[in-house]
């Protein structure tokens, strides 16, 4: 427990944040503020009058560990503080804090994919583009960072790579990330990587398919594949996904390009809706060598960025 408080400490990676209000004019310490906007964030406030809301019911508890000179702030000191803060800083300091949390659970995969704000545009502004890396097991956004749109997504997905911790990692991208420079950076900074696959890259999909089909005309050792099936039913449909993983590079032309190329996969989903199927299948090549589980697990939970955060990103003011 001690390991769990000293690791998630708010007031150990926030400590540094530099105040910007005036030398012994503030009523409130500013590490107060900032733990007890976090907290309420956390706790599903919408604005500062729900945050000041949040800590006044929670007083007790906050003077166990905040020194609170003055009580609780009122909301308009929460707007003020907060508008005046070095936005950079201050998401250094998050991004540092929602690592050494995600490390407590264990970061295990980690979902990076763009999202365009509903609602964030108006007649003078562009829409809001955010490219961000979502810790599917931990439930936490690591980093974000904005473009001016999805075709800029490749420039930003590196920069995002470098704001995380990427040890031991599972990185998950679509296609529009398959690029063999950040297959690169993902591996240099001790992660691995799967990759989806569509037409952007020049003769790859062509291989993947080959490959693929070598492995189910049984061409291949039996070693060298693997095949795991899921069905699910309910929602008036009924899915049936089969991963099929390939531990053969041999015909992926320029295979030394990318780095640690380990496996390439198909995962091939059969739909059936009233009565009428349809069958989709992705590509994707990968760095780790698993099991066809394994990939079928990491490739399912890489939509929980779509689910659970852009969903939020939407729906959250």
């Amino acid at each position: 427990m001690a390991a769990i408080i000293h690791m998630g400490s708010i007031k150990r990676y926030f400590c540094k944040l530099k105040d910007p209000r005036v030398v012994g004019r503030s009523r409130h310490l500013l590490i107060d503020i900032i733990a007890m906007a976090i907290c309420g964030v956390v706790g599903d406030c919408d604005d500062w009058r729900d945050i000041e809301l949040f800590a006044v019911k929670r007083r007790n508890w906050f003077g166990r560990f905040l020194k609170l000179p003055d009580g609780i702030p009122s909301h308009h000191t929460f707007r003020r503080v907060f508008n005046q803060l070095d936005p950079r800083a201050f998401s250094r300091c998050c991004v540092q804090w929602l690592h050494a949390a995600a490390d407590l659970i264990g970061v295990g995969q980690i979902a990076i994919d763009g999202k365009t704000l509903c609602g964030s545009f108006s007649s003078k502004l562009r829409p809001l583009h955010l490219v961000s890396a979502w810790a599917t097991q931990a439930k936490l956004t690591l980093g974000e960072v904005a473009v001016e749109g999805k075709s800029n997504e490749i420039t930003a997905i590196p920069k995002l790579l470098e704001l995380l911790d990427l040890k031991g990692a599972l990185v998950t991208i679509d296609a529009m990330g398959c690029q063999k420079e950040i297959a690169a950076k993902i591996v240099a900074g001790g992660g691995d990587y799967v990759l989806a696959v569509k037409g952007n890259q020049e003769h790859l999909l062509e291989d993947i398919q080959k490959t693929v089909q070598k492995a189910l005309d049984g061409e291949l050792p039996k070693q060298k594949f693997a095949m795991h099936t899921t069905t699910e039913q309910g929602h008036g449909r009924q899915e049936r996904r089969t991963c099929t993983v390939i531990h053969s590079v041999e015909d992926i032309r320029n295979s030394d390009d990318w780095a640690n190329l380990t496996a390439v996969d198909m995962c091939c989903r059969e739909r059936t809706v009233k009565g009428e199927t349809t069958v989709e299948a992705n590509y994707f090549i990968g760095s780790r060598r698993m099991g066809a589980r394994k990939y079928a697990e990491a490739l399912r939970g890489h939509w929980s960025i779509e689910n659970q955060l852009h969903w939020q990103l939407d729906i959250s003011p």
